[in-house]
């Protein structure tokens, strides 16, 4: 599945495009108000990136939270959406041979805010979406994790079905040349090596400005390396976003984005993490399917 670069290339951002597209979108529930009310919309998406050439699809469950759609919504209806989106991701990805399904574990309470982290709750809130995906994903991919705990939590939880566990982190961006850490503060070395004791397969950066990717993936190859782990696979797919100071809150509003990420320039950022050792590489918040089909067409299979 890998090309003679190295590189599968993921999906990008699943809000901005349903937003771009005209589907029905507000706050707080963000993207999962298009799984609510018009879930074609959202196969819609899943499609153009598959025809834009993504070799991976992120189920739509990273809004069903009750930091998103409240806590009686959550208690009523989240499995039942978690289900849905698994369904539809599975759907278009068997459209498409060598397409696979990443299953979407959120942070639990707020994006980007480790402060608000509640270790006592997470059995609660993520053993319904674990169980409602199960069946539709061929990895499991907890994302956007400002802090070590969450993922460590998420995998105590997840079965034993064999399936690649991926972990992807997001970083602390308000300074680009500062050492890499997560937003909670916690160095990046940190995080790799507990995490890859932990048994993932994959360690990633997302939702983060691209200026701070390299210097991560700089620590956690040096950290593999130190590890003898040449097996753990490292990516990268950042937003389009500014840079996002530690009181922010993803998905908190629409957040401009910048004029200098199109798709050339993101491809530009890509070629760079590739040569720093990353072989999953796709997009977040703002990166869209014509993205993603710069990436496929540069890291494209040899015929």
């Amino acid at each position: 599945m890998s090309d003679r670069q190295g590189v599968d290339v993921l999906d990008g951002g699943m809000g901005r495009e349903l937003a771009r597209r005209g589907a029905p979108f507000r706050q707080p529930e963000w993207s999962a108000l298009a799984l609510i009310e018009a879930p074609e919309t959202v196969s819609a998406v899943h499609e153009s990136y598959a025809q834009s050439g993504a070799r991976v699809i992120t189920s739509n469950s990273y809004a069903l939270v009750p930091f998103h759609i409240g806590e009686a919504r959550f208690a009523r209806d989240g499995a039942t959406l978690a289900a849905l989106a698994g369904r539809l991701a599975r759907e278009v990805a068997d459209r498409h041979p060598g397409v696979r399904v990443a299953g979407s574990l959120p942070p639990l309470f707020g994006s980007y805010r480790a402060d608000l982290y509640q270790p006592e709750r997470v059995r609660e809130l993520a053993t319904p979406l674990i169980a409602a995906l199960s069946p539709s994903v061929d990895i499991w991919l907890t994302e956007t994790m400002s802090l070590i705990a969450e993922p460590l939590a998420y995998r105590a939880l997840l079965p034993d079905d064999g399936k690649p566990f991926w972990v992807s982190f997001t970083l602390e961006d308000e300074h680009p040349h500062a050492e890499p850490r997560l937003r909670s503060g916690e160095p990046v070395s940190a995080a790799v090596r507990a995490l890859v004791e932990a048994g993932a397969s994959a360690i990633l950066f997302n939702c983060c400005q691209p200026e701070v990717i390299g210097a991560a993936l700089a620590e956690a190859t040096a950290t593999l390396n130190m590890l003898e782990r040449s097996d753990v696979r490292l990516g990268a797919y950042a937003n389009a976003f500014p840079p996002q100071p530690k009181e922010a809150t993803a998905n908190d509003g629409l957040d401009e984005i910048r004029d200098d990420l199109g798709p050339r320039d993101y491809l530009e950022w890509a070629e760079r993490w590739q040569r720093q050792g990353a072989s999953l590489i796709g997009g977040c918040c703002g990166i869209g399917p014509e993205h993603i089909a710069a990436l496929s067409e540069r890291f494209k299979e040899p015929a």
